[in-house]
């Protein structure tokens, strides 16, 4: 089934038409990263690409946008699940729902990924390497998701290397509005969330809530008892309008999560418990009528994690982390003419975080702490050079306390030709990463680490057919020096950690390499049915010592995924959707592999009237076995059902 799968998919990316979910919801104006709407409501477009609303087709960048409809349509919780549904994201998940969690894009490590909500960056420094865990993130009050693939470091900072995940949570546009969705299913699982809020000419507000839970299933692959998850989550944001060009803005979103999990080599009652708070408080400046907008702003997130085992006879604290990311900055945008845009800002960022590992021999062991400071500032401009050619190039300087400055570039080009059926795209940019504090302080850290550095570009057609099909075609390219990995002591180390029985630690490597393509399409047969593929092949490699050519872990080469959806002519919405990912390895040594999977899903939605909605589906269909990671579970098949009220 695999390779059926696999050959299926190939050939619909090349014969079906627009990248899936490209499709941007042509009714209301894109917010730009302040949570503001956009002067005017235009179709297909951008806010993360430029931390402005833009057109699609003036994008460098390879982009897919997910509407709060396509959203809805794939019935999906989780985000990193809905997210590898779009071209070049891969996920990998230590058991169910609520575990560790890390998103690939085009092959990069999860913690190269910028994760936002409205804007504000949610990586954690406590985490093994400052990266965002998924674990936790479902989808809530999400009202749209951008996936900005490339690097992206110009903008959105040194960890930006492998794409920026924007995710942008539900705006009133009525004077009142509400909404309420609960599903329930397979394993126990309930998902209730709901919302509130209201909009006039000055006030905009909107609260909401949810409640996840589910029994599970065993996290280890071959265990016998079910590793649960619970997640309750609130969100609240609110616009005032105190003149006609001051606005103030103030977000946050909370969520806290239990879940269970399993040893390496077994079944276990252990547990971990994690906070998150996302916090923003901003004043926006509009001047020259619009045409100068300026934005200070203040963002912290807070995420404490902390896990248990009963079993413990002295401690049953196992792990105990506090991360602590503080944000001032200023972004402007001047229009200077119609033709040239441009953007900068200011930024100054104090990262905090501090971790231990009690055990029964050690029950309250030190905390390893660190703090580090980065300054920054960024310049980005946009010309209209001729109509349709939009060149874009950008500058960012990043002043670190410890490892000092450093200039990053980034240009890319976009040309609309044929009245847009044809967008030829192309884009160049530079990375640099500090390393995390986890890296360089916790007990498994290393001081003498040296920053990573990348250079990344990418060259891509989209093409438009008889206005019923759209095909694209992408080629990635990224080289990094000095990567940062954990590495097992080697006979003759010195490292003083290297004295433990099973000791470790994180190393500079000296380069990786990834390079792929990315094909999707989407065809509309007719006006009821729609078919959309995509299909990436990724090429990632260690490219340093004796590891020169073995692929990264955990890296699937191919990849892709099919969707069929029908609108029937009663208002009955049915679909399906196949993933396939490839084979891949667990270890660096390209030793332990883990098999290639084609999972099978169902769909359905069924409007009782314009308020109500039932909707249902079916997960992994054929009931595949698989894995994301060597020895941890996956879930078999399940069905789910749900209403959804909109008032």
């Amino acid at each position: 089934m695999n390779r059926t799968a696999f050959a299926a998919l190939a050939a619909a990316s090349l014969l079906a038409a627009a990248p899936a979910f490209a499709e941007i919801d042509q009714q209301a104006a894109a917010p730009d990263v302040a949570g503001r709407a956009a002067a005017t409501a235009v179709a297909d477009v951008v806010v993360t690409a430029n931390r402005t609303a833009q057109p699609i087709e003036r994008v460098g960048a390879s982009v897919a946008v997910l509407t709060q409809a396509a959203i809805e349509a794939r019935q999906t919780p989780a985000v990193a699940e809905l997210l590898a549904q779009t071209p070049g994201v891969n996920y990998t998940r230590n058991g169910g729902p609520g575990a560790a969690s890390s998103l690939h894009i085009r092959g990069a490590e999860g913690h190269h990924a910028v994760v936002l909500i409205d804007g504000v960056k949610l990586n954690d420094p406590s985490s093994t390497q400052g990266g965002f865990n998924f674990g936790n993130l479902l989808v809530g009050d999400a009202a749209r998701i951008e996936v900005l693939r490339g690097a992206q470091s110009t903008l959105w900072g040194s960890q930006a290397i492998g794409g920026v995940v924007n995710i942008v949570t539900a705006a009133p546009t009525e004077a009142l509005q509400g909404s309420l969705d609960a599903e329930a299913g397979a394993r126990g699982a309930t998902y209730v969330r709901g919302g509130i809020g209201g909009a006039d000419e000055r006030l905009s507000w909107r609260l909401a809530a949810s409640r996840y839970s589910t029994d599970g299933f065993s996290a280890y692959a071959t265990g016998t008892e079910d590793d649960g998850y619970a997640n309750t989550g609130l969100s609240a944001r609110l616009n005032l309008k105190l003149t006609d060009a001051v606005s103030l803005d103030l977000r946050s979103v909370w969520s806290s999560g239990r879940a269970d999990f399993d040893a390496w080599n077994g079944d276990s009652r252990d547990y971990g418990k994690t906070q998150e708070l996302v916090a923003y408080a901003g004043l926006n400046i509009d001047l020259l009528d619009g045409r100068f907008r300026n934005r200070i702003g203040y963002a912290t997130t807070d995420t404490d994690r902390r896990n248990f085992n009963p079993d413990n006879t002295v401690q049953t604290l196992t792990f105990d982390a506090e991360g602590r990311n503080r944000r001032w900055e200023y972004q402007g945008a001047f229009a200077v003419t119609e033709a040239l845009n441009t953007t900068f800002g200011l930024e100054h960022e104090k990262s905090e975080m501090k971790t231990r590992s009690p055990a029964d021999w050690d029950p309250n062991p030190a905390f390893g702490r660190g703090e580090a400071e980065l300054s920054s500032a960024y310049v980005q401009a946009q010309w209209t050079a001729l109509p349709g050619l939009t060149l874009t190039g950008g500058l960012r300087y990043d002043d670190h306390a410890q490892y000092g400055d450093h200039l990053l570039g980034q240009v890319a080009a976009a040309w609309a030709l044929n009245d847009g059926d044809t967008i030829l795209r192309a884009s160049w940019g530079q990375g640099f990463r500090a390393p995390g504090l986890y890296e360089l302080y916790s007990e498994y850290g290393n001081p003498a680490l040296q920053p990573e550095e990348f250079d990344s570009w990418e060259i891509g057609v989209e093409q438009r057919l008889f206005d019923r099909a759209v095909v694209s075609a992408t080629y990635f390219n990224r080289r990094a020096d000095n990567e940062i990995r954990y590495e097992y002591c080697q006979s003759g180390d010195t490292h003083p950690i290297c004295a433990q029985l099973y000791g470790g630690y994180y190393q500079n490597l000296q380069k990786t390499e990834a390079q792929g393509v990315e094909l999707a399409g989407r065809l509309d047969v007719t006006d009821r049915l729609n078919l959309s593929a995509n299909y990436t092949w990724t090429d990632a490699k260690n490219a340093s010592g004796g590891a020169d050519g073995k692929r990264l872990t955990r890296r699937p080469e191919h990849m892709g995924n099919l969707a069929v959806d029908y609108a029937w002519a009663s208002g009955l919405k049915t679909g399906a959707s196949v993933r396939y990912v490839g084979e891949t390895f667990d270890d660096p040594a390209n030793t332990a592999k883990v098999d290639a999977y084609a999972l099978v899903d169902l769909r359905a939605s069924y409007p009782i009237d314009d308020h109500l909605e039932v909707y249902g589906r079916v997960e992994n269909l054929f009931d595949e076995a698989y894995q994301t990671v060597r020895n941890y579970g996956a879930a078999g098949r399940g069905a789910f059902g749900g209403v959804r009220v909109r008032f």
